[in-house]
């Protein structure tokens, strides 16, 4: 299927569905997707690197006067961002550089755009990392995945490259004291002649136990808007149930945002 790949380290700013104007910043290869992820439902297709020794990657140095100039296009023109975020292809917090980077981008949006918000869009695998816990804390809108409360479901929906055991990521998402918004895709079908559907009341009633032990300031629910890799028999969950799902959550008394 048509899965994509960002091939600048800045890109847009385009619309969000979740953070409206959103700049992007690609701290990864422009040529391939690099994350200890491989989910079964992402855009930018699959992965065949896990891990990276900085080869091929921006630097620091590089990342921070291109994100300069495109502030500084963007001030003159008028244009200002809603966020700046981190994303592109993979998993932005495995880049050797990211603190420094996330110093870097907090300097610049003070200067450029001090009313725009910095957010970073991760997988949650690194966080017990001090230096990258440390700083995912400094932006506004540190977002951590989190697609199931089942191993299982994790092993089959987000297919980790890395150990992931649900019980101990909860416990590490609990431990950053509400500094974080967790994310969710909720999406069902067949995937290698096994159906998968994380919408079920036992899915949801675990995922909800999560949320409410976590407490997270909020709580982005979504599913599947473009192609997905393998082209298989995945499908969107309606933006009814998606709300269905959301009230659930409010009943927490957590801020839910969907994204049919």
């Amino acid at each position: 299927m048509s899965t994509f790949l960002f091939d600048k380290i800045i890109f847009g700013p385009v619309r969000s569905r979740r953070l409206g104007v959103s700049l992007g910043i690609n701290l990864l290869p422009g040529t391939e997707k690099v994350c200890n992820f491989n989910c079964i439902y992402c855009e930018c297709g699959w992965t065949y690197k896990s891990k990276t020794d900085g080869s091929g990657l921006p630097g620091r140095e590089e990342v921070r006067k291109a994100l300069e100039r495109k502030l500084s296009e963007m001030k003159r023109n008028g244009r200002t961002p809603d966020v700046i975020t981190f994303a592109g292809n993979g998993e932005p917090t495995l880049h050797p550089e990211f603190p420094g980077i996330i110093d870097d981008c907090i300097e610049l949006r003070d200067k450029y755009f001090p009313d725009s918000k910095i957010a970073v869009l991760s997988n949650s695998t690194t966080i017990t990392v001090p230096h990258i816990r440390e700083a995912l804390l400094k932006v506004d809108q540190n977002i951590l995945k989190l697609d199931s409360a089942f191993d299982l479901t994790i092993r089959t929906h987000n297919q980790p490259r890395v150990n992931v055991k649900v019980e101990e990521l909860i416990s590490n998402l609990k431990g950053l004291n509400g500094q974080l918004i967790v994310q969710t895709l909720f999406l069902r079908g067949i995937y290698k002649g096994k159906v998968i559907d994380n919408t079920t009341p036992e899915e949801v009633s675990a995922w909800l136990k999560a949320i409410e032990m976590i407490k997270p300031s909020q709580v982005m629910i979504y599913t599947i808007s473009r192609d997905t890799p393998d082209g298989g028999d995945l499908h969107k969950v309606s933006l009814a149930e998606l709300k269905r799902i959301a009230a659930l959550v409010d009943r927490l008394g957590i801020e839910t945002q969907v994204s049919g």
